[in-house]
C-alpha cells in the first residue's frame, strides 16, 4: 500500500478525524462563519476584499470557524415541528443542536456566553447560551424534508420550537420568531 493509499484509508476509516474535518471544510461553499471567542479556528481574519458582505456589515475577526452543508449534516440532528408565522401551517424543521455547532468551533461552554446570530440582511440578535439551550435552539437545514433554499428561509436558520415554549407559546404567531434569524450566515461568540 502506498502513502495515498494509506491516508485514504485512513480518512475513510475515521482514523485522522482532523485532518478529515479539514478535507471535508472545503468540499463546499461556506454556509456558516463562527467567530469571537472559540478555540477551533479553520480560517484566518476576515479579508474586506473577498468577504464583501462581512465587511459591509462591519464585522471583523482574526480568526474564525468556517462550516460548510456536509459539516453541518455531520452532527446529529433533531427534527421540531413549530407553526411558522409565513403561512400558519405546522412545518417540519430539522437541523442540529446550536450548542452542538458552537461546540464544533471550541466555543465556551458557559450559559452566559453571549452569541450573536446574524442572517444575510443584516438582522442580527443577541443571546445567551443559556437562552439557546432552554428554548432547544437549533440550526435548522431541512424545511419539510427538503434542503432550504437561500432566498427562502434558508439555507440556514436559527429556529426553536415556539409551540412547545411557553413564553412564545402564549404571544401572537407573528410575534414567536423575533429571536431567529432566518438565512443565517454568521455567529459571533463573545465568551
Amino acid at each position: 500500500m502506498n502513502k495515498r493509499e494509506f491516508l485514504g484509508a485512513a480518512l475513510v476509516a475515521g482514523a485522522l478525524p482532523g485532518i478529515a474535518e479539514a478535507a471535508s471544510a472545503q468540499a463546499g461553499p461556506v454556509l456558516l462563519t463562527i467567530s469571537g471567542t472559540i478555540r477551533r479556528p479553520n480560517r484566518g481574519p476576515l479579508d474586506p476584499a473577498l468577504d464583501q458582505m462581512m465587511a459591509k456589515q462591519k464585522l471583523a475577526f482574526t480568526q474564525a470557524h468556517a462550516l460548510d452543508f456536509a459539516a453541518l449534516a455531520r452532527l446529529p440532528s433533531r427534527t421540531i415541528r413549530p407553526t411558522l408565522e409565513y403561512d400558519g401551517k405546522v412545518h417540519a424543521l430539522r437541523g442540529p443542536q446550536l450548542a452542538e455547532v458552537l461546540a464544533l468551533a471550541g466555543a465556551p461552554g458557559g450559559m452566559d456566553t453571549r452569541i450573536i446570530l446574524r442572517a444575510v440582511d443584516g438582522y442580527a440578535v443577541a443571546i445567551t447560551l443559556r437562552q439557546a439551550q432552554a428554548w432547544g435552539m437549533m440550526v435548522a437545514t431541512h424545511l419539510d424534508g427538503q434542503p432550504m433554499a437561500l432566498g427562502g428561509l434558508g439555507p440556514l436558520w436559527a429556529v426553536y420550537d415556539a409551540d412547545r415554549i411557553p413564553e412564545f407559546a402564549t404571544q401572537p404567531l407573528a410575534a414567536r420568531f423575533g429571536a431567529c434569524p432566518w438565512a443565517l450566515y454568521h455567529i459571533e461568540v463573545q465568551g
